[in-house]
């Protein structure tokens, strides 16, 4: 009679990619990305020789941008930018938001006025508003409060009224507000009509539905646009240096004017910007992820969760590793 034989007792055989002795577990070989290497390391290469072209460049003179780079007149000059990114974007998503709002309206009149006012303003260059704005002085000398086609009460000149600072804060509040008004009323139109519908099948009013409902579901869809429009702004409140209003390019303009070193002024209100910018990218990634909280299942990790979570795994493959180099080796020489 023939009897099969014990498997048990035969030798284990190797699978194909394995090493190590009969009845070792099995290493697990990555696969090799040899491509993405060679552009990885091409692009570092490109990127070292970009950053030692500047840094050991002379004629960007890094003595005198460290020299100026917080002297009070460029720390003036960007105090004012500031204050002007923070008061353009406020009032131009103030007057965007009802522009968004009539946009949407039912009333015929309000829509066409709000669609007239977005298509002027997005239509003009921001530079042709402002010194529009700037000699708004030769169209209207004097501006007056009183009855229509009757006596006016209170009258004050346009020269004395609009100065540099104030004309730059109408002309850009203006401009942003047309870009705002299409970003707010875009985030609005995002949101599922479904939520409107079961907000007034429980008789909310509609400004409580749009104040409750509509408006924090809508931010996610306002935020990204937002913060981009708030750079853009950081950096566009260079352009009023033409009506001389001292920012921080027109200050940097003002030093370089005398001591005529024009490329590492310039490269103080490049830092600079880069800073602030800076800042305000990290800014909205976390304002992002607070009103993602509803739509997704996991939220973005942040910087310093990455951070974890990379030394965590660093940690677990050097314990794999010694763990590997101190398993006794089964079956070799004695």
């Amino acid at each position: 009679m023939v009897t099969s034989p014990d498997v048990s007792s035969l030798p284990a055989a190797k699978s194909p990619g394995t090493s190590g002795p009969p009845g070792a577990e099995p290493r697990i070989v990555p696969r090799r990305h040899t491509g993405r290497w060679l552009t990885a390391a091409l692009a570092l290469l490109l990127f070292a020789m970009v950053v030692n072209s500047v840094v050991r460049n002379e004629a960007f003179q890094w003595g005198v941008v460290g020299r100026y780079f917080t002297t009070t007149a460029v720390l003036d000059g960007l105090l004012l930018t500031l204050w002007l990114t923070a008061v353009v974007m406020v009032l131009g998503f103030a007057l965007g938001a009802v522009l968004a709002v009539t946009r949407l309206s039912a009333n015929p009149v309000l829509r066409t006025l709000s669609w007239g006012y977005v298509w002027i303003f997005r239509s003009t260059p921001l530079l042709v508003q402002l010194l529009f704005w700037f000699n708004i002085g030769a169209l209207y000398p004097a501006l007056g409060l009183g009855i229509p086609f009757g006596p006016q009460f209170v009258t004050v000149k346009t020269v004395n009224l609009l100065g540099p600072t104030l004309t730059a804060v109408i002309g850009l509040t203006l401009h942003e507000s047309a870009y705002a008004a299409e970003v707010v009323r875009g985030g609005i139109l995002s949101v599922d009509a479904g939520q409107t519908e079961a907000a007034q099948a429980l008789g909310l009013s509609r400004g409580r539905t749009l104040r409750r409902i509509v408006v924090p579901q809508a931010m996610r869809s306002i935020v990204p646009t937002a913060g981009n429009m708030l750079i853009g702004t950081l950096k566009g409140t260079s352009i009023v240096s033409v009506l001389a209003v001292h920012d921080l390019l027109y200050s940097v303009q003002l030093i370089y004017n005398q001591t005529y070193q024009i490329i590492p002024l310039l490269m103080v209100a490049t830092l600079w910007y880069i800073a602030v910018t800076t800042v305000l990218g990290a800014g909205q990634f976390y304002v992002e992820r607070y009103y993602a909280r509803g739509n997704s299942r996991a939220l973005l990790p942040t910087p310093l969760q990455r951070a974890r979570d990379r030394l965590r795994l660093l940690r677990r493959r050097l314990g794999t590793a010694t763990a590997s180099d101190a398993r006794p080796v089964i079956g070799g020489d004695r």
